[in-house]
């Protein structure tokens, strides 16, 4: 088992075991390219006697706005290696959106892909644009291939930083050590799912988040392992195709895809190649686990994890699958459930969520204020979400500011909304507050399935046959979409505004 070498660079950290092991076995798949871990050094290395060039050093920020490809991975590595700090952000912005990143973290250089016209649009001031490559090879090659050393980092030395997907408001920084992404890879992808070098991970979620980050990029290359990008979108025809074509044995995904994959599909089962199939950034519906065992005879971990706390701190493990749970803790991670004045709750008791950990970011990343009411002194982290503990199994109920409370008694979203997903003409849905009279009141936004239909009478009645009165929907609202993140979740805070 790998031990973390915390004191190094990064980027050394998790090259350099690869380099000397086995320099020639291949890292990344994406597309038409293989490339090696020794190619991958190269490139990384190359990027950085860029940046030495362009005078970037120790602590400036390059935003990256790539889509996944091992130019993605080079160009983070390479930025790390260099001292700087590697800021990814979604592909999927507008160019006000990217302006908005690109003067809050004040970033020093703008790397982007040639398939994003909106961030090569973004008015930028004191940011140099470099349009790069989709393809490693061949990519930088007038630079020097700068050796893999780097100074030691001190502990609060920045190695990245990710924005929030802004599901409360406005993206936030959060910024990240050195070490963080190293814990999270032993505590989560060793110690829960086993990931060994022997692997082959396909990851649907993107490099930009979080939640992708860990699964492409840090946890393959900390053991050792072959990962495959997927620059596209998660189509569920490609994805398929991809994964009888090259065989992953992990696949990352997210519970909307994995719904969409299971509707999509013809065939009465599929033959998958996957030892272990694993779902986060969104809570995963039973009916959606049931559903994908019987089609591929597989089951999938659900867990939850923050941009905070780096990666997954929650999850089901191998042969302790729980349906509408989260999981248990990850090792390495504490947890506790507290009210409104942060006593801890009894079990079954739904309270806020609070984690500590080793791989929690430091502060917000210009927001002292926040950062003092959410990173509290004793090393716990308000999450945001609530959960109910029940005999060691976390339960999601829904987000702390998303909460109602009704008559005196508080409502989870999420336990309406699994509810109205069961309406045979709900295609999806959200609840969210509203005010009625001057009271908090809970009010559904529904979108319907195609050539079905229902009434505000049939939807109150089927929710009141299934729900206690003070938790059914006052109001009905029939939209053809709903305000979502980048990164697929729900915006609720748009509904009640």
């Amino acid at each position: 088992m790998p031990t973390l070498p915390s004191a190094e660079n990064l980027t050394v950290a998790l090259l350099g075991p690869n380099l000397a092991r086995h320099p020639d076995k291949i890292a990344y798949l994406c597309e038409e390219e293989a490339i090696s871990y020794q190619q991958l050094a190269d490139a990384a290395g190359r990027f950085s006697s860029l940046l030495q060039q362009e005078g970037i050093g120790k602590g400036d920020r390059v935003l990256l706005v790539l889509l996944d490809s091992p130019v993605f991975v080079a160009a983070f590595l390479g930025t790390i290696l260099a001292g700087a700090v590697a800021v990814p952000v979604s592909t999927a912005l507008s160019a006000d959106d990217y302006h908005y990143i690109c003067s809050d973290s004040d970033a020093r250089l703008l790397l982007l892909s040639p398939a994003l016209p909106a961030a090569e649009t973004a008015p930028l001031v004191g940011s140099r644009r470099i349009i790069c490559s989709e393809s490693l090879n061949g990519w930088l090659e007038q630079y020097p291939a700068a050796s893999l050393t780097a100074p030691s980092p001190a502990a609060d030395d920045l190695a990245y930083m990710l924005y929030t997907s802004g599901s409360t408001g406005k993206p936030k920084g959060v910024p990240h050590r050195h070490r963080d992404l190293l814990v999270a890879a032993e505590q989560y992808a060793v110690k829960v799912l086993g990931m060994l070098q022997d692997d082959l991970i396909f990851s649907v979620s993107k490099l930009f988040f979080a939640y992708g980050l860990g699964n492409s990029l840090a946890f393959p290359l900390y053991v050792g392992a072959t990962a495959l990008l997927h620059p596209g979108k998660p189509l569920p025809e490609q994805l398929l195709a991809l994964i009888n074509k090259h065989g992953p044995s992990l696949f990352f995904s997210v519970p909307t895809v994995y719904a969409q994959i299971i509707l999509s599909t013809a065939e009465p089962r599929l033959n998958l190649p996957m030892r272990l199939c694993i779902s986060a950034g969104e809570g995963l519906p039973g009916a959606v686990l049931d559903a994908w065992h019987s089609l591929t005879s597989l089951d999938i971990l659900d867990g939850i994890g923050t941009t905070e706390l780096t990666h997954i701190f929650i999850s089901n493990y191998p042969g302790r699958i729980r349906a509408g749970s989260a999981g248990q803790a990850v090792p390495g991670y504490e947890i506790r459930l507290v009210d409104d004045q942060d006593k801890p709750v009894v079990a079954g008791t739904p309270g806020h969520l609070q984690v500590r950990g080793a791989s929690t970011a430091p502060c917000y990343w210009n927001l002292p204020e926040k950062s003092a009411a959410t990173m509290l002194a004793d090393g716990f982290i308000k999450t945001g979400d609530v959960f109910v503990e029940e005999d060691g199994y976390y339960y999601h109920r829904g987000r702390s500011d998303d909460m109602l409370k009704v008559g005196g008694q508080w409502i989870s979203p999420v336990q309406v909304e699994d509810v109205l997903r069961s309406h045979p003409a709900v295609a999806d849905c959200a609840v969210a507050a509203c005010t009625v009279m001057g009271l908090m009141r809970p009010a559904a936004h529904l979108i319907l399935k195609p050539d079905c239909t229902a009434t505000e009478q049939e939807l109150r009645g089927f929710m009141a046959a299934h729900l206690q009165d003070y938790m059914v929907p006052v109001r009905y609202f029939f939209v053809d979409d709903l305000p979502r993140t980048a990164t697929g979740k729900v915006q609720r805070f748009k509904l009640r505004s």
